[in-house]
C-alpha cells in the first residue's frame, strides 16, 4: 500500500544515466515512488519504449505521470495553432496510455489578445475536442490533469484549473503550489495559505489523490522567474506547512519535484515528511 504522500522526480534522476524510460528501477533504489516522465520539449518516446516503462513502473511500484509538451496552447486564436496543440495532446494521451501514466500534465494556455473568461472558454472547447477524437479512436483510459501555471500571462490560476477539472469527468488537477506562489507574487506566506487552496478544492472537486508539483521560486510582478533548490530558503513557497496541512486532513496527494536537483530534493522532501509523522 502507498503512503498518503508520495514524492518523485520531474524527469531523470540527477546521477542516472540510462534511459529516461527505465529509471523506475532506479527511483525505486532511491526510496521514491513517482515519476513524472517529461516530455515537455516534444514527444521522442516510441510504443515499445513506452510499454517497457509500464512493465517496470508496475513491477518497482512507481506511479507515473507524463508531463505534455509545453507548446501546447488550447486557447489560441490562430487555428492552425489550435489544431496541432489539440493533435499533441492527443498524442500525449496516446503515449500516456502505452506508459500507464495515471496522469496527462499540460499547461492550458495564454490569454494573449482575449480576455480570461474568452481564453477559458476556448480551452474548454479545444478539450472537449480532444476528448471527442480521442473516443472516436478508441482510447478511453486517461486521465487529463492541467496545471496551475506560474505567469500572470497564463491561463491557469486555481479557479481556472477547477473550472476546467469540473467540465470534464476525465479531468483532474495538477497544483503547482510553486506557481500560485508566484503568480500571486508570494502568495503564500502562512499554513492558512495551503488551506485555503485545498479547502476550495475540496469544496468544488472530488479529488483521489492530488497530483502536485513542488519547488522553491523565484517571481517578479509578471509571475514565474526562476526556480530553486529545497536548501535554498531564501525562497518561497515552505513546503512544511502543506505537508502539515496533508497530514491534518488526511490528504492523499503526489508530489513531483521540479527544483534543479530533482530526485535529490525529493527524497529531502520525503525525509521531511516523515520526520512530521513521527
Amino acid at each position: 500500500m502507498k503512503p498518503n504522500i508520495i514524492f518523485g522526480p520531474a524527469g531523470r534522476p540527477i546521477d542516472y544515466k540510462g534511459a529516461a524510460y527505465e529509471a523506475c528501477s532506479y527511483i525505486t533504489k532511491e526510496g521514491l515512488r513517482a515519476y513524472e516522465y517529461q516530455a515537455g520539449r516534444g514527444l521522442r518516446i516510441g510504443q515499445k519504449s513506452a510499454n517497457i516503462l509500464k512493465e517496470e513502473s508496475i513491477k518497482e511500484d512507481i506511479l507515473v505521470s507524463i508531463h505534455a509538451p509545453y507548446y501546447i496552447n488550447l486557447s489560441a486564436v490562430d487555428e492552425k495553432k489550435l489544431d496541432m496543440s489539440i493533435e499533441t495532446l492527443m498524442k500525449t494521451a496516446q503515449v500516456a496510455d502505452w506508459m500507464g501514466a495515471y496522469r496527462i500534465v499540460f499547461h492550458p494556455g495564454y490569454y494573449l489578445k482575449n480576455n480570461p473568461s474568452d481564453a477559458l472558454a476556448i480551452a474548454k472547447n479545444a478539450l472537449n475536442r480532444v476528448i471527442s477524437k480521442l473516443d472516436d479512436e478508441g482510447i478511453y483510459d486517461y486521465t487529463f490533469a492541467p496545471e496551475t501555471t506560474g505567469k500572470r500571462s497564463q491561463l491557469g490560476n486555481i479557479d481556472e484549473i477547477i473550472e476546467l477539472c469540473s467540465s470534464f469527468d476525465c479531468v483532474k488537477p495538477t497544483i503547482d503550489f510553486a506557481h500560485i506562489h508566484a503568480r500571486g507574487r508570494g502568495y503564500i506566506q502562512k499554513k492558512d495559505d495551503y488551506n485555503c487552496v485545498l479547502s476550495k478544492l475540496e469544496n468544488n472537486l472530488e479529488i483521489d489523490r492530488l497530483h502536485c508539483h513542488f519547488t522553491r521560486i523565484e517571481y517578479t510582478k509578471s509571475g514565474e522567474r526562476r526556480h530553486h533548490t529545497f536548501d535554498e530558503i531564501e525562497y518561497g513557497p515552505e513546503l512544511k506547512w502543506l505537508l502539515e496541512s496533508f497530514i491534518e486532513n488526511d490528504w492523499k496527494a503526489t508530489i513531483i519535484c521540479e527544483t534543479p536537483l530533482l530526485d535529490k530534493d525529493a527524497l529531502k522532501m520525503k525525509e521531511l515528511y516523515e520526520s512530521l509523522l513521527i
